[in-house]
């Protein structure tokens, strides 16, 4: 992936390095929270912290704020962009974390930029943590301004909202037809595309013809033209004279960073005219869209800049030329239509906002910013979705929206499952029916079901499919009777970390495990590796409940049971909130709470200690989920 951004964006395709970044960043924490990689020897016992899928989740959401931080040396915008698009639900011990991984990053880029400032780097140690620094811009504005603003806004939501639109259709087509025929023809088209692009801005500045170079005492720092082979603004394509430059290759053949740099350069009037701002308009918009979805690392956020800053300095034009004002600077209005159409197209608002305010140094830009942002994102969600969401709709990844669809309001949760056939296990079952059940069914979990004094049956836990592919794999625990097992030998013949790592990542799935005729006919106790506390709702709750605890909570099951007959208890919130004091409930309650903290090795143990002696009372009953790890619930 870091070859082939390289490869891309050296190569002038219309795509951005911060979508490599964050994906780069996002894989190695979730390497990480598998506790490294058995296949390539990378694993580490000091990984195995992160058990939950909660944990992994979580460093997966740093690897994304460490990603964005590190690509816009924002630090602050890549806490914000995992608040707001990495995350469903925002805790504040996440926030300290995010935090905590891009001041890492920031401490780490810029010694980086540090040692790297004689050169010996390239164009990373230049620049400073501001990349495109625009603060000696406009200062202020009038309230005339506003209403261009504002179109800026409602082109930036047209705009966006096309750009998704398009890129679906072709995404869509590519997934359906073109990339079914196989890799070869994903190179092919990679190649044809960069021909094409190649051709085009090679091409199109030669029509152009080339302007004076700007008085070089007014903008001392601008070099006009640059000599061949440098860096810098202005660039002389087979321009005649020595003193002239060529507009529309300024643009084509600087890097996206001086690109974008001299699209919001201040006190820069009239360096590009109004044609070759719409030609390079039209023609890499297109190639934005058509680019998009291709064999190759790439992001959106560059290309949507360079995309809003190019008609948003055609509006500054129309605006110097309208109201005749000196102070009104065509790159303001050039950031401004960079916002306007990442707020469209991606449909981010307060970490965008804070992104561009980092990565341009002008906080008294932030008002309108505000207001590109909050008019391009009103205008684009009346046609569609986000980028993001678009893209994750059509390859099939269960991401739950911020609400709920108005329909769930009125549809109970039993009404939702009606029509579905519950698969699930008894405590003892056959080997033979583990595989058959796991062979014909997709789901990641099931439900665990026992038989009470009375014959009632009753839900004990929730099994998931992984950790029944390394039962199946292990073979340990099969027994011949189809009678509850002695658990006291499970922590010898498992560690937990067997069943925390995803079954990815030991390769294994149902059809690569091989059993025997006489292993078939075993059968294993799943007791002591299920979660005996999954989540329950009652069949008559609403479904827009139901779809805020999957969005708030993070889960991935819930089980749908009818209304409970009694009450055995309520919890308040000042239950919830321990006192220390002498009384007898407190203490019970704290000995427990540390006995969970022991980590006993199995409940048997657990029950010698002398923390655990009030486990014998009657609102307390064992109950375990793994072999090193014991839980309390509370009585049914």
């Amino acid at each position: 992936m870091i070859f082939g951004s390289i490869g891309s964006v050296g190569g002038g395709l219309a795509l951005g390095k911060e979508g490599p970044l964050v994906h780069t960043g996002a894989c190695i924490a979730s390497l990480l929270g598998q506790c490294g990689s058995t296949k390539y020897h990378l694993s580490s016992r000091w990984l195995r912290i992160f058990e939950s899928d909660r944990d992994r989740r979580d460093l997966v959401t740093c690897g994304c704020a460490a990603g964005v931080a590190a690509a816009f040396r924002a630090p602050v915008g890549g806490v914000l962009f995992a608040l707001e698009e990495v995350t469903s639900w925002w805790r504040s011990q996440l926030m300290w974390r995010v935090f905590f991984t891009s001041a890492v990053v920031a401490v780490v880029v810029r010694s980086a930029m540090g040692w790297c400032k004689s050169g010996k780097c390239g164009h990373f140690g230049s620049g400073g943590f501001i990349i495109w620094d625009i603060s000696g811009g406009q200062e202020d504005y009038s309230f005339q301004e506003l209403l261009p603003m504002a179109i800026i806004g409602v082109i930036g939501g047209l705009l966006g909202a096309l750009f998704n639109q398009l890129t679906l259709y072709i995404t869509n087509w590519r997934r359906k037809d073109l990339h079914k025929k196989g890799n070869r023809v994903k190179i092919i088209e990679v190649c044809l595309i960069s021909l094409i692009t190649s051709v085009i801005s090679f091409g199109l500045p030669l029509f152009r013809k080339c302007s004076p170079c700007p008085n070089s005492e007014v903008n001392p720092d601008i070099e006009c033209p640059r000599p061949p082979g440098t860096d810098g603004n202005f660039v002389n394509f087979y321009c005649s004279d020595d003193k002239e430059y060529n507009d529309l290759a300024t643009i084509f053949f600087n890097t996206q960073d001086d690109a974008i740099r001299n699209l919001f350069s201040a006190k820069t009037f009239h360096e590009y005219s109004a044609q070759s701002l719409l030609t390079f308009l039209v023609m890499f918009y297109s190639l934005a869209v058509v680019t998009f979805g291709t064999a190759v690392p790439a992001g959106q956020f560059v290309p949507g800049i360079m995309i809003g800053s190019t008609y948003g300095r055609l509006v500054g034009m129309f605006v110097v030329k309208f109201y005749k004002k000196l102070n009104v600077e065509e790159g303001t209005y050039a950031l401004l239509g960079a916002a306007s159409f990442l707020g469209g197209s991606m449909r981010m608002t307060v970490s965008l906002c804070v992104i561009m305010v980092e990565i341009t140094n002008n906080l008294k830009l932030l008002p309108l910013i505000m207001l590109v942002l909050l008019i391009s994102k009103a205008v684009g969600d009346f046609f569609n979705s986000g980028l993001y969401e678009e893209q994750a709709q059509l390859r099939g990844i269960p991401l739950l929206e911020s609400r709920p669809k108005q329909y769930m309001r009125t549809m109970t949760a039993k009404e939702a499952c009606k029509n579905q056939k519950v698969v699930y296990f008894s405590r003892i079952v056959k080997v033979a029916d583990i595989v058959s059940i796991l062979r014909s069914n997709k789901h990641n979990g099931f439900p665990v079901v026992d038989h009470g004094q009375n014959g009632e049956t009753l839900v004990i836990g929730l099994i998931l499919r992984s950790h029944l592919l390394v039962l199946l794999q292990s073979k340990a625990d099969f027994q011949n009777s189809p009678f509850p097992c002695d658990i006291r030998g499970i922590s010898d013949r498992h560690n937990f970390s067997d069943f925390v790592k995803p079954v990815s990542s030991k390769g294994a799935s149902i059809e690569e495990i091989h059993l025997t005729e006489e292993e078939l006919e075993l059968y294993l106790d799943l007791a002591p590796f299920l979660n005996p506390s999954p989540y329950i709702v009652p069949e008559d709750m609403t479904l827009a409940k139901v779809y805020n605890l999957f969005r708030q909570l993070g889960l991935r099951h819930i089980f749908v049971v009818p209304r409970a007959s009694r009450v055995i208890g309520l919890i308040t919130r000042k239950d919830l909130l321990i006192e220390e004091n002498d009384n007898s409930e407190s203490m019970e309650l704290q000995s427990t709470v540390r006995c969970k903290i022991n980590r006993c090795q199995s409940c048997y143990n657990c029950f010698s200690r002398s923390c655990c002696r009030y486990w014998k009372r009657p609102q307390f009953l064992d109950s375990f989920r793994g072999a090193n790890s014991c839980m309390i619930t509370t009585a049914r």
